[in-house]
This record gives structure tokens, C-alpha cells and sequence, in this order.
């Protein structure tokens, strides 16, 4: 609840609460036992119990039930303090009623405290061990000094007496709440010593009227009061400070040290027992009882925290050391520790035998789209679902380690058949889904496997080794594709030495500029004219010369630099179209494609980018296409769709690339923006030879004219393709046919012409709906 208030004013009302408080307890100092003291005591405490509901909601503290507990204990202590002069001088059981009214106050305010320790996880043993001991020698004292000799006053009710003489003692055990609740803070915010200002005062007001208490006294003055008007004002500061809010929050520290300021508050109650015993209160057979007790269970007090605090310094060491060698997101074994049980295995290894030592090192397949598409925290979840089935699905002798972010790793003793069954056992974790945050992930891991024979002298060399190997294994099985398993081989130490070195120069290519945009044509196959163009980046290595994008691509994935490479690469596509249109190299309709990547579409700030860019460099949106994969389609986040609607919202293109070799799906076709599908080439190598081929181009054809999408075949090599392609309808393709990708100043000399001067077409090709049907 937000107050009407302005917030300055909000945040000093309790400011204002201090200033109430202080001059209502003046004027019942000098107007006692009259309706105008009686009035500003009233009007104080039901200003409080407001204060006690309003503060909590204006700030959203929590939990909102301690503090409608805290404001009914506020009524019921004004009606017990209010009736007093009144019902003390009636016989009994009128008497009672005030008492009733103040014993229900200190319940609703020890519910006060236990629900907030309760929030705030505060509810700590060593704190309440020392909680009890302070209270114990408090106890101990009240009862001896107060409670007793308030007890047996002579002439007075048995129950009277033994009311007025519970009134130290109840204290005593909200003073226990309170310690524990201050014990267990990391810091005292205003609101909390508020707190205990409120709770002084209650105890420095019950002080007084016990003493009275002991001369047979059940009201003496109104001024004994004041302690508890003091405390009202402090509890109305509490609800109404804007620190209201830390005291429902977590607030426990790791460790419940013996430091200083808590030795000080324990010693001298360690000593109050045997402090009482040269006193007179010691002379009597119950004194002497209760100074034995409190002393007895005051050093037991002090054993068992002794105790406790070495088990939990023990506990913390042993959590420690399982925190430096586990992964805290799964719990398995880390990298440090798996280190030291690969060596183990070499030793155990019987090196007479025929047996082996193996290491599996695994990596999940598409991980980084999970995290892309969905988020960090379902990439964790991800995480955990795999380390537990792996955990599940081997023998517990296996040791099995989570070693990077979507890296695991087993070791395993036996021949070679047992290692492989082994392989089997690990890819049978992800024979099912995942079921992530309401998602099926269907994912595979990549499997590095290296061996080696026993080895006790050179253990730890030998376990370096194995892990070492099985990660280079592991790229080699990824470079083969999703869900392989590789075993290592010598020859694999030069193939990672040359990524390596490929990864280092591609950052150097990208910082120097030796990248350069290709440029090759979408054309109509009934003419080979250029509609537009696909944006392909190349890389001329200074010294290896030109370096396939099959190759350095996936580096590029993997490196991170993915998002970089495809950035730069749209920006210059967009600057060079928009050169070509402004020297009349192209028509307004010449359109170019631009590749995006999936991390690149979970950014929600590119149909900004875009549109600044296009707007930079002159280039209408209906010029631009940007291609993506399926995968993005299918792992789509929240966001990623976003992008999609807000990218097709400014009259951007949107292209599915490789369609058909992924997750193709009528469904995500009719859920997302798109506006075509390219072909992929492995259906158009077939064309014309085989029928299968044939049937599935069709199929594609006429789902995508059923939806209105636009339809471009990849990959067109021959004249055969170009008619077979024709024949099933469709009519726009790119490939070899026209020629490779080139430079721009060679695509601009060589379709110039083609371009400009090209023949009337079909009014196909400004048909809106996007739909590419051949012509009759």
C-alpha cells in the first residue's frame, strides 16, 4: 500500500511519531491522574497500534501478521495500564482484569518477536544458548530481589501475589526473544533499536512496579507509567522508519562468534549467581536453592555452547572443504577433485593386468542455445537434471564430476568392451527429454574418450594426461556433430594445436580487418537476373590464404565471437547497399540477405539496432531480408520472439535458412513472423535424379504457397536443378549456377547491367503477400 503522502513527508513520519510521543508523556507528567494525562496516554497508545499497521504496508514489510500482533498488544498493554488505579482499589477479581489485559500484551508481543525470527531465519542455537544464560542469571535475580519477596507480602490475595510476582519473569523470557533477535543481526538499523528502546522501557516500567510490588504496593503512581509511554513512543519510531523493512529480511550471520561485545553481556551474567550468594537473599533454603540451580545450569549453559560452537567450527571446516572439491550447482565432484581420483584410479590399476584406466569427458550439444533462448537459470536446471542422471545411471565405484559449465567427467577401470557398454550407459541419459522450467529440452552431449595403463610412480602426470586427452577427443567427436564419441589418438594434439591457433588469429583477423563481405545473388530462375543478394563474410589469412567459413564459423561459435563477426558483417552489407542504390548500381527492389545469429536474436535492443542502421546508411527495411536458423524457431524464448515480431513490425524480411534439415514444423512456420524459406541444398542435389527429392522440394513448395511464404532454393548447380526447381514452382534459387560469392566491386562490374536493364517480370515479384506461385 503506497501512502498518499509525498514520499518526504513519508519518510519523516516517524520523525513526527518521536515528537507525539514525547509530548503526550509530558503532558501526562504534568497532568497525572486526570482525563487530560489519561486522554494523551490513550491517544498515544491507538496512535501506536495506526503506526503498528500503516508503517509496515507504506514500506511492504514483512511479515504484515507480526505487526497487527504488535498493534493488538499495543491496545491490550493501554487497557491494562489504563484500568490499574481503578481496579486495584476493588476487591477481588477486579484486580485481575488489568493484570489479564498485560499478561495478554507480553503473549501478543513474544508472537511479535518469534514471527519475526522466524522470517528471518534467526533462530539460531548458539544465539539462544546465550540468550539463555544472560536470562538465566536475569531469572535468577528478579525472582531472589523481586518476585519472591513480592510474593509473600502479608495480607494480600495468594494469587495477587503470585501475579505481581511473574511480571519480572515474563520479562525475563521477552528479553531472551529480543537478545536472540539482536544477537542474530549483521547490523542494528533504526527500526530495531527502536526496538529495544521499546522493550527497555516495558522492562525499566515492570522494574518499578515490582519494587513497589515488594513493599505490597499494586499501584503506587501514574509517574511509573511513564517508562512505558517512552516505550510506546519508541515502538511508533519502529513501524514508521523506513529501516521497518530490514527487520522481516534474512539476516542471520554465517558464524555465531563469542566477540567482545557479546563476552561482555555474558560474563557478568555468568557471575551473578555466585555474585548472590554473600547477600541476604542467599540466607533462606529457597535462595540458597535457586543460586544453586541458576549456577549450576548456568555453567552447564556455558559447556554445551563450548560444545556446540566446536561441532560448528568443525561443520564449517568440513563445509569448507566440500565447497573447494564439489560444484555447488550439482554437488558432484569438481575439476580439483576429480583430478585426485583419476590418480587414484591410475594407482589402483592393476598394471599386470588387462585392464585400463578410461576417462570420459563430456559436453552438451546446443547448450549455449538453451542459455541464449532461455536463460542462465534454465541452463542451471539443464545442468542439474544432467549430473543427476548421470549420477543415477553408473555404478556408484564411477566417479563422476561436473568440470566446466556444461562439462562432466567420468573414470572408469576395465577392458575396452566394459568402457564402451560405459558409452552406451552415458547417451542412454539423453535417450529423454529434460523437463526444464515447463520445457521438454531435448539435448545430446559429445563424448572424449582417452585410456592409459596403470602408472603408480607417475600418478598425478598420468591423471593430467587422461583428462588433458579426453578433452582434445571430446572437440574432435563435436567437429563430427551432435551426440558422437570419439577415442583419442596422437594425431588429435596437432588438429587442437591448429583451432587454437585458427581462434587466436580470427580475433586478430577481426581486429585488423582482414574480413571482407562476399556478395552472391538471389536470382529468378525463368530469367538469371538478381532480385538481390546474400551477405557472406570470407577471411584472406595473410599467410594461409582464404580460410573456408566451414571452418572458421564454428570457431567463431565457439570463441564467442560469433555476435561480433555477424554484427560487423550486417553493418557493412547495409553500407555497401546502400552505396549501390545511391550510384543507381541497383533497383529500389534489390533486396539483401543478412545472416543473424540465435544469440544475436536474444538481444532485445536489435530491431533498434536495425533501425538505426538502416536508417544511417539509407536503406528501406523491404531491402532487407535477415536469415536465421529453425533452431531459433523451435528453442525460441520469450524474448527471441520479441525480436522477431518487432524486426518484421519495421518491414523487415525474415527468412528460415536450411529449411528442412532441422526442426521443420508447420507450427513454428504459422507462430513466427517469417516471410519465407530457403531450401536446403542437400534436397536440391537430388532434383531431377531423385524422386524423393523431388516429392519433399514440392511438398515444402506448396506448404509454404499454402501460407503465403516466399520460397528460395540453396545450392543450384546445374541447369537440370534450375528446370527440375521450375517444374515443382519455384522461382527464385542461388547457388553455383550464377557463380560464387564475390567482392562487391566484382558483383556490382558483373550485374550492373543485368540488374538494371532487366526485362519486365511477372508481377510476382512485388505481389506483397510474398507468395511465389510460376506463372502461366
Amino acid at each position: 500500500m503506497r501512502s498518499v503522502l509525498p514520499p518526504g513527508i513519508a519518510r519523516r513520519l516517524w520523525q513526527i511519531m518521536a515528537a507525539v510521543g514525547v509530548i503526550a508523556t509530558v503532558l501526562y507528567v504534568l497532568f497525572p491522574s486526570t482525563s487530560t494525562g489519561d486522554t494523551a496516554f490513550a491517544l498515544l497508545a491507538v496512535t501506536v497500534m495506526a503506526a503498528c499497521v500503516v508503517g509496515p504496508l507504506r514500506w511492504n514489510a514483512e511479515p504484515p501478521s507480526a505487526w497487527r500482533s504488535m498493534a493488538a498488544a499495543a491496545i491490550t498493554f493501554m487497557i491494562g495500564v489504563l484500568i490499574r488505579p481503578t481496579v486495584s482499589e476493588m476487591a477481588m477479581p477486579w484486580p485481575l482484569l488489568a493484570d489479564l489485559a498485560s499478561f495478554s500484551g507480553y503473549l501478543l508481543l513474544a508472537a511479535f518477536v518469534l514471527i519475526l525470527l522466524q522470517r528471518r531465519g534467526s533462530l539460531d542455537r548458539h544465539a539462544l544458548l546465550d540468550g539463555l544464560t544472560v536470562c538465566l542469571s536475569a531469572g535468577v535475580a528478579s525472582a531472589l530481589l523481586l518476585a519472591l519477596p513480592a510474593a509473600e507480602v502479608p495480607g494480600r490475595p495468594v494469587l495477587l501475589s503470585v501475579i505481581q510476582g511473574m511480571y519480572p519473569l515474563v520479562d525475563v523470557m521477552v528479553v531472551l526473544l529480543m537478545v536472540n533477535l539482536t544477537f542474530t543481526a549483521r547490523h542494528w538499523p533504526v527500526s530495531l533499536i527502536a526496538l529495544i528502546m521499546m522493550m527497555v522501557g516495558i522492562f525499566a516500567g515492570d522494574l518499578a512496579y515490582a519494587i513497589e510490588g515488594v513493599d505490597g504496593n499494586v499501584y503506587a503512581s501514574p509517574l511509573l507509567n511513564v517508562p512505558f509511554m517512552l516505550a510506546y513512543t519508541a515502538l511508533g519510531v519502529a513501524a514508521l522508519h523506513p529501516s521497518v523493512v530490514d527487520m522481516g529480511r534474512a539476516a542471520k550471520p554465517p558464524a555465531q562468534a563469542w566477540s567482545w561485545p557479546r563476552l561482555s553481556l555474558l560474563l557478568p551474567a555468568l557471575a551473578v549467581p555466585f555474585a548472590l550468594l554473600p547477600t541476604p537473599v542467599s540466607e533462606s533454603t529457597t535462595g540458597r536453592a535457586l543460586i544453586a540451580v541458576a549456577g549450576a545450569l548456568s555453567v552447564a549453559l556455558l559447556l554445551i555452547r563450548a560444545v556446540s560452537a566446536v561441532r560448528a567450527q568443525v561443520a564449517a571446516q568440513l563445509r569448507s572443504e566440500h565447497q573447494a572439491t564439489h560444484d555447488p550447482l550439482t554437488g558432484l565432484p569438481n575439476r580439483q577433485s576429480m583430478s585426485s581420483e583419476v590418480a587414484r584410479l591410475v594407482t589402483v590399476a592393476d598394471p599386470e593386468g588387462h585392464d585400463r584406466v578410461w576417462v570420459y569427458m563430456l559436453d552438451l550439444d546446443g547448450f549455449k542455445w538453451v542459455n541464449d533462448s532461455w536463460g542462465h537459470d534454465t541452463g542451471d536446471q539443464l545442468v542439474i537434471e544432467v549430473g543427476r542422471r548421470l549420477r543415477a545411471a553408473v555404478p556408484m565405484n564411477i566417479p563422476v564430476a561436473r568440470v566446466g559449465g556444461d562439462e562432466f567427467l567420468l573414470g572408469f577401470i576395465g577392458e575396452k568392451g566394459g568402457a564402451l557398454r560405459l558409452v552406451d550407459d552415458i547417451r542412454g541419459c539423453f535417450a529423454r527429454p529434460f523437463p526444464v522450467r515447463d520445457h521438454d529440452v531435448v539435448i545430446s552431449a559429445s563424448i572424449g574418450i582417452s585410456h592409459a595403463e596403470a602408472d603408480p610412480v607417475n600418478a598425478a602426470v598420468t591423471a593430467e594426461a587422461l583428462m588433458r586427452d579426453a578433452d582434445t577427443a571430446m572437440y574432435r567427436a563435436k567437429a563430427e556433430g551432435p551426440g558422437r564419441s570419439t577415442i583419442f589418438d596422437t594425431s588429435m594434439h596437432a588438429q587442437v594445436r591448429e583451432r587454437i591457433e585458427l581462434e587466436v588469429a580470427l580475433r586478430q583477423a577481426l581486429a585488423d580487418e582482414q574480413l571482407y563481405v562476399a556478395y552472391q545473388p538471389l536470382v529468378r530462375l525463368e530469367t538469371g537476373v538478381p532480385l538481390g543478394a546474400e551477405a557472406l563474410v570470407r577471411w584472406v589469412h595473410p599467410e594461409r590464404g582464404p580460410i573456408p567459413p566451414m571452418t572458421f564459423i564454428p570457431i567463431a561459435e565457439d570463441a564467442g565471437l560469433i555476435n561480433a563477426i555477424g554484427t560487423w558483417v550486417r553493418k557493412e552489407a547495409l553500407r555497401q547497399l546502400g552505396v549501390w542504390r545511391s550510384e543507381g548500381t541497383v533497383t529500389d527492389d534489390f533486396y539483401l540477405s543478412i545472416n543473424v545469429s540465435p544469440r544475436q536474436l536474444s538481444d532485445p535492443e536489435l530491431p533498434l539496432i536495425v533501425s538505426g542502421e538502416m536508417l544511417r546508411y539509407g536503406v528501406p527495411p523491404q531491402c532487407v531480408a535477415l536469415e536465421m536458423t529453425e533452431s531459433v524457431m523451435v528453442d525460441g524464448s520469450s524474448v527471441t520472439s520479441r525480436v522477431l515480431f518487432e524486426l518484421r513490425e519495421l518491414g523487415v524480411k525474415l527468412l528460415v535458412d536450411d529449411f528442412g534439415t532441422g526442426f521443420s514444423a508447420l507450427g513454428y512456420l504459422r507462430r513466427f513472423p517469417v516471410t519465407g524459406v530457403k531450401i536446403d541444398r542437400s534436397f536440391v542435389t537430388g532434383l531431377g535424379v531423385n524422386h524423393e527429392d523431388d516429392e519433399i522440394v514440392r511438398a515444402v513448395v506448396a506448404m509454404s504457397h499454402a501460407l503465403g511464404l516466399s520460397v528460395i532454393a540453396e545450392g543450384v548447380e546445374t541447369p537440370l536443378q534450375r528446370e527440375a526447381l521450375w517444374a515443382v514452382g519455384v522461382v527464385n534459387g542461388q547457388g553455383w549456377l550464377w557463380g560464387a560469392a564475390v567482392p562487391a566491386a566484382e558483383f556490382a562490374e558483373r550485374w550492373r547491367d543485368a540488374i538494371v536493364r532487366a526485362p519486365h517480370l511477372p508481377a510476382i515479384l512485388s505481389d506483397p503477400s510474398g507468395r511465389h506461385r510460376r506463372p502461366h
